[in-house]
Parts: C-alpha cells; structure tokens; sequence
C-alpha cells in the first residue's frame, strides 16, 4: 500500500470526514499546548522513531505531532479540541501491532497512552483489577501475581504491549483456549469518545444486564470508537502447578486427536496448544540457538501446557497421559520440561515469532479457520504459495484449540514481488471457507480492503452506522479498519 493510498484512505464510510474543512494545525497545537502543557505536545524531531511505524515497520511516517496524556482528564481535553478543529487523531499504545493500526499519517496527530499507566486496584473480593491503558501487559500481570491472583491474557509481547492496545484489538495469545480473548477478561472500561466526553462503566460485577453492554463496542473496534483509558479486568486463581511438554506428532489431524485426547482427560487445565510446522519449528530452534529436544524431525510439533490448581501435582498425571498416547501410537515422541528454565526454552522456540520483524521481511496473516480444515488448508496454502512464487520462504504456526492459524512469508524471498500481492493472494484462498482474515491482530491499514472476506455487506455498514454515532466527523483513527 502506497503512502498516496494511505493519504486517500481518510473518508470512512458512514462518517463526515473530509466534508468540513479543519482548523489551521498551528491553532490546534496551540490549544493542545495550553490544555496539557508544552512537554506533553512533541512536534518534529522531539517525536520519537518508535511513533512512527508498528512492527511490521510498514510505512514510518512522522505524525503532525505527537500528545502525551497523564490523565483520563487530559485524553478528554485533547480530543474536545480535536473534535472541534476536526483535527484527525491516532491512538498509540506500545506499538507492537501486526496490521498497521496505529500508525498515523503525516497529517495526523497521534496520542500515546504511555504515561496513562499504572495499577490502581486489585480488589481480592470481586477478583478484579482496575488499571490504566498505558500499563504494560506484563506489570498487570505481575500486580495480579503479587496480589495471588492471575491474569489469564498473555501474549509474547507480553512487556511491550499495553492493556489499552490489548483491549482495542481484542488480543488473543497463547491461552486463549483456557481463558478465552481479551474481552473475556473485562468487566468494565472507561473510554474517551471522539469528542471528549467520558464514557466510564468501571463496574466490577459479573452480572449487569441492563441494556446495551457497550464496552464490548470498543474492544476490538482498534481506536476507532474511542479511546480505551481504564478498564476493570477479571482475575482468576492462581494455577499453582504447570507442565510444559512438546510433542511430536504425524500430521495435523494427530494433533487435533491428542488436543480432543487431553482435553477429555484434563478439561480446562490445558492452557495451551502450540503448533508448529517443521518450517517455523526448525527456524525457532535456529533463532533461539537452542538444540532440538528430539533426534529426528518430525511432521508437526506441539508445545503443550498443562496448568491445574494442585500444588502438589508433580506432573505425574500429565506425564502419563502423554505416555499412554504414546503407547497408542498418537504421538511419536515427548519431551517433558522438568524445570522452569526447560520449560523457558521449549516457549523460546515458539515465542521466536519477536525477532521476525528485525529477522525477516515479514508479511504476516492471522486468519481463523474451522478448526477441521487448518491442516488441509495449510498443505493447500503452501503448495499454492510455490506454484506463485517458486523458493518463496513461508512459516506455519498456530493456537489450533481457538481455530487460530498463523502465516509468516519472507519478503526477503519474493524478490520484487510488492506485499500487497502476496495478501491478496493468500487471503482470497480464506473466502471459499468463510474464514477470517483477522483472528487476532486487528485490521488496521494492512487488512482493511480484505473484511468484505470476511463480513457481509449488512455487517459493515452497521459498523459504519456505530462509527458514524460515536464519530461524526471521522477524527479517531482514520484509515483504519474501514
């Protein structure tokens, strides 16, 4: 996608962007400047690199300027002014984003959420955690930790990424199949509408039903609706016993057999089913410099967690478990963790996906498929991918227990092939399935012209109904998901 495109792209459907002209930029840094403060509006060079682009380093562009909020009151002043200047603003959080979402264009103010952090709460009766936008996944985590709780999201980005972006593109991660998304972590939330009026519903209670639920209107909607400042988070007890075992296995229906096996032996205690193909297995073990567990290769992999409440359990359960699929032939071999470091280094492999940006011209596809159609689709997507491009370079991986595939493809192995072409590609192979173009990682710039995919024409255009209520003129996000 061309900068040109990314200029073009600001009139949403169903908003008034572009129909009014904005107020002179200098005003509105004015403004800015008088209602935060002058070390709160960063122009120019003050900016720095990590503004500009997310990680998959699409096309870094300086925003106008950049806003460093300390406070709900702060978001709220800085988009009344924003909203009466129709003066397009980005929210940023930790910049650790895979579809471009929070990458402002030039003429773009962004609005970083870093200073909004903290915990301010950890209720032990409701099990609930209230903390800002701004705070690091892993600092949320380690305040329910402390507390003798636990935060059940988590995701390799885990001390980078911000609890706002979380939220705002409904992450995903590795135990989704235990807990659920990031939505399903959240109980109430407090946001900033476009023009600066704030919504807050910070109730701690499981049961609210009284009328629309509409925080689940921003959690996933990426900074288009509004922006996400605080949020009541669930927590659950604390999992005192974790086993970490990979696997190897025949093919990809060994492995939905093992993960339907555990599942009926263990219930929710599976906390995650990783899998690679010997593509990615084999270059996380490279990347990671570690040395494979297993003499032989193998046709798949499967990193597995089992997380019960028993301190006592020593893994003896999960061990036999594993012995007895072995014993009837579902696996062909087993390497259990027997420490935390053992167990760090069988997740080092999978979590090798941190270094693609910096190792890799990395075009990225997070689709969602029925879980019975990943394996074929896979041998469907890379025999197609080498009959396009013959040496292209493509990694397969995934959360098969939440119907989550991943694909990564080398840019670097598609000499003067534009990456746009390589998504068009791959995601038209979804539509047939009816799968989904993002399971995980949001829409963004980079997935936006592929949602009809996925969603009908009824569905967009009540999404352009809700962003067009919340948003009249189109100041929040532009660009971005329509």
């Amino acid at each position: 996608m061309t900068d040109n495109s990314r200029e073009n792209s600001g009139t949403n459907s169903g908003t008034h962007s572009g129909t009014h002209s904005a107020a002179p930029l200098a005003a509105t840094l004015d403004a800015l400047r008088a209602a935060l403060g002058d070390d709160a509006v960063r122009v120019g060079a003050e900016i720095g690199e990590r503004a500009l682009t997310d990680w998959t380093r699409h096309d870094p562009t300086r925003p106008a300027a950049l806003l460093l909020p300390r406070s709900t009151e702060e978001v709220s002043r800085a988009l009344a002014i924003c909203h009466a200047a129709h003066q397009p603003v980005v929210p940023q959080g930790g910049m650790t984003g895979l579809a471009g979402g929070a990458i402002a264009r030039a003429t773009d103010i962004a609005l970083s959420l870093e200073r909004l952090s903290g915990v301010e709460e950890v209720d032990a009766a409701s099990a609930t955690l209230t903390v800002r936008a701004g705070t690091t996944l892993q600092a949320a985590q380690e305040a329910a930790a402390e507390a003798g709780f636990e935060l059940a999201l988590d995701l390799g980005a885990r001390g980078s990424c911000q609890i706002g972006g979380n939220l705002a593109t409904n992450a995903g991660g590795n135990r989704v199949v235990q807990s659920g998304t990031a939505r399903d972590q959240v109980l109430g939330l407090e946001v900033v509408l476009a023009n600066g009026d704030v919504l807050t519903s910070l109730g701690k209670m499981v049961k609210n039903n009284t009328g629309y639920d509409l925080k689940h209107w921003f959690i996933g909607s990426e900074g288009t609706l509004g922006i996400i400042t605080r949020a009541v988070l669930r927590l659950h007890p604390r999992r005192a016993a974790r086993h970490t075992a990979l696997v190897a296995l025949d093919g990809y229906d060994g492995a939905v057999n093992l993960l339907r096996r555990l599942s009926t032996r263990f219930g929710n205690d599976i906390g995650a089913f990783e899998i690679m193909w010997p593509d990615f297995y084999d270059f996380g073990v490279k990347l990671t410099g570690t040395r494979s567990p297993f003499a032989d290769p193998h046709p798949l992999y499967a990193l597995i967690e089992h997380a019960g409440f028993d301190s006592g359990d020593d893994g003896e359960r999960f061990a036999a478990a594993l012995t007895d699929a072995l014993d009837a032939g579902a696996i062909r071999d087993a390497v259990i963790a027997q420490s935390v470091a053992d167990a760090r280094a069988l997740w080092a492999i999978r979590e090798c996906t941190a270094e693609f940006p910096v190792r890799l011209d990395a075009i990225n596809f997070d689709v969602s498929l029925p879980i019975g159609e990943i394996g074929a689709f896979v041998d469907r997507c890379r025999a197609a991918l080498d009959r396009q491009w013959p040496g292209n370079v493509a990694y397969f991986f995934g959360h098969i227990g939440d119907s989550n595939l991943h694909v990564t493809v080398d840019g670097h192995s598609l000499a003067g092939v534009e990456h746009h072409a390589v998504y068009a590609f791959v995601y038209e192979m979804l539509r047939p399935l009816r799968g989904s173009v993002s399971a995980e990682h949001g829409i963004g710039l980079l997935k936006r012209e592929f949602l009809p995919i996925s969603r009908s024409a009824t569905e967009l255009a009540a999404m352009a109904a809700i962003k067009h209520a919340l948003d009249p003129h189109g100041i929040l996000n532009p660009g971005k998901l329509f």
